[in-house]
């Protein structure tokens, strides 16, 4: 435990909501002790006084509040060296849910969520077709497990639904080979909508490496860093922007969409254009090396992939996807002043360490001179992260102060 947070202030460079006394503020400011309470973990009113700039009398009426609302909990007194014992207020799990949904190339994934962002229940479906005709009776499926699993007083706590899915399903239709009518059923289906019919919660649809990004900007090293280049390699590969700790979407959702970036200079006349990044640091390319030596596939994301017969193939498209990732790292960081470039995917931890170890040497190679090199490190949230983030959003959107989702960092 650092000094800061034995002492009860908060850490350098950590998230700080701060409050207002002054009336028609309740809402906000019972939001801004709940966030206080998130990122710091349990604390007793007078350490919430401190953080939030509240005054105490408004923390003791805040916190009765949401006591009886059921959101949080009282810990056992701690007794100091003089004075009447402190006792410490953490979130109630059972205060609020949410469900996230993963909708994949490859896989579906379903999460019920606590208050506290933990994960309490998963549900997967893997498959070699994302078929919408499959897809959402087994999402329909899943939210009448959760109904039947959190019981009416529960489930009248769960905040909404958050689903994650590719910005084109039905895109990549050659490369994947998806057959012509599954393709044109994604493109002609708006899934929040179809989701929505299922289940009378609000419905909230964000690109799948957003919604890693959001699990990785609010529950992983978002906590400490307020600037970073996300990366996810998945069956293709994507990533997210994070700037001022909010998340940027840009006006078409494409910032931080570095799977589409251009590994060598256009071609003059009639030459093909150069492969993007996706062609080379994407599990579809080791899922395929993998099929044509007559692998298991499917051993891309798990340990086999570090194993014999696999670990030759996984060993040479570690060197293609290493070389891959750091051109677009460095061609990031001479347009961005990052903290730090966040790697994480849908794989094994130890296919990730041996990615990153293959891409610090491959960082090396370019000339640094003039633009500071960003810190390559490992993401701590690893599959969950596209349906965990899904499922934070209504929680944020419903608790946290910030309408915009998250919190700005505060130099104080």
């Amino acid at each position: 435990m650092s000094p800061e947070r034995a002492a009860g202030r908060p850490e350098p460079g950590r998230l700080r909501p701060r409050g207002s006394s002054q009336g028609g503020l309740r809402q906000y400011n019972e939001r801004v002790v709940l966030q206080a309470i998130r990122l710091h973990g349990p604390l007793p009113a007078a350490d919430l006084a401190r953080l939030t700039h509240l005054t105490a009398q408004t923390v003791s009426i805040i916190a009765k509040r949401l006591l009886d609302d059921g959101l949080l909990l009282k810990g056992e007194p701690v007794r100091g060296r003089v004075g009447q014992p402190s006792v410490p207020l953490s979130l109630n799990p059972q205060g609020a849910y949410a469900i996230g949904i993963k909708i994949g190339r490859r896989s579906l994934d379903v999460l019920l969520v606590d208050f506290g962002g933990q994960v309490q229940q998963r549900w997967a479906l893997d498959y070699e077709v994302a078929d919408p005709g499959v897809l959402l009776p087994a999402i329909a499926q899943r939210l009448k497990d959760i109904r039947r699993k959190l019981g009416p007083e529960r489930h009248d706590r769960v905040q909404g639904v958050g689903i994650a899915a590719p910005l084109s399903m039905g895109g990549w239709q050659q490369l994947l080979g998806l057959p012509a009518a599954v393709a044109d059923k994604w493109q002609h289906l708006d899934l929040a909508l179809e989701v929505g019919g299922l289940t009378a919660l609000p419905v909230t649809l964000v690109k799948d490496t957003a919604a890693a990004c959001v699990a990785e900007l609010v529950a992983g090293r978002g906590r400490t860093l307020k600037s970073f280049l996300y990366v996810f390699v998945d069956t293709f590969i994507g990533g997210g922007l994070v700037l001022d700790s909010h998340l940027h979407g840009g006006l078409h959702g494409n910032a931080g969409a570095i799977g589409s970036l251009p590994l060598g200079p256009a071609g003059r006349g009639g030459a093909a254009p150069p492969a993007q990044l996706l062609s080379r640091a994407s599990l579809l390319s080791l899922e395929r090396a993998y099929a044509a030596a007559g692998l298991e596939p499917g051993a891309v994301t798990d340990h086999r992939a570090l194993q014999a017969p696999w670990r030759r193939h996984t060993e040479r498209w570690l060197q293609d996807a290493a070389a891959a990732v750091a051109q677009a790292v460095q061609g990031a960081a001479c347009l961005l002043d990052m903290e730090g470039v966040i790697v994480d995917g849908s794989f094994d931890r130890g296919l990730l360490q041996a990615l990153l170890a293959a891409t610090e040497p491959a960082l090396q190679r370019y000339d640094w001179e003039g633009v500071a090199r960003p810190p390559l490190l490992a993401g701590t949230i690893g599959s969950d992260a596209r349906a965990l983030g899904g499922a934070l959003l209504p929680l944020y959107a419903n608790f946290a102060p910030d309408s915009d989702l998250f919190l700005k960092v505060t130099d104080e």
